[in-house]
């Protein structure tokens, strides 16, 4: 079962829904590997740009690795005022069969005047009996 987390920040909604990938599906090497799809709706009554990410992983070890980037999937996307939207799938390797993910997206306005989003802490699950 798919635990959906959501989270809003300065009127951006971000939903996130992770997905356990089988074995059959992972790139050879990755004995727990993940999808997760997010949406990102903006409420805010600002065109909004996301030109960058933070994200910090721990698995179940307690082993922590943070990943800060440009925009998302290789894309700047540009959110319109009022019910703006944008959605990807992106995927992550762990080591250990369970894991959390979180992070942030930078966004900037118009002006220039940037806009910290949260992205919400959520589960990635290789076992529907671990949580």
């Amino acid at each position: 079962m798919l635990k959906v987390e959501s989270k809003i920040t300065n009127r951006v909604k971000v939903t996130v829904t992770p997905q356990f990938l089988p074995n059959d599906i992972a790139p050879a090497g990755y004995e727990y590997y993940f999808s997760y799809t997010i949406e990102i709706e903006n409420n805010s009554d600002n065109w909004l740009k996301l030109v960058s990410r933070h994200w910090v992983i721990i698995n179940s070890d307690g082993h922590k690795e943070e990943i800060t980037g440009e925009g998302v999937v290789g894309l700047k996307p540009e959110l319109e005022p009022i019910n703006g939207y944008f959605r990807y799938t992106s995927f992550c390797p762990l080591d250990t069969n369970w894991g959390t993910m979180e992070g942030s997206y930078t966004m900037v306005d118009k002006d220039g005047i940037s806009h910290e989003i949260e992205i919400p802490r959520f589960y990635l699950v290789a076992e529907t009996n671990i949580l």
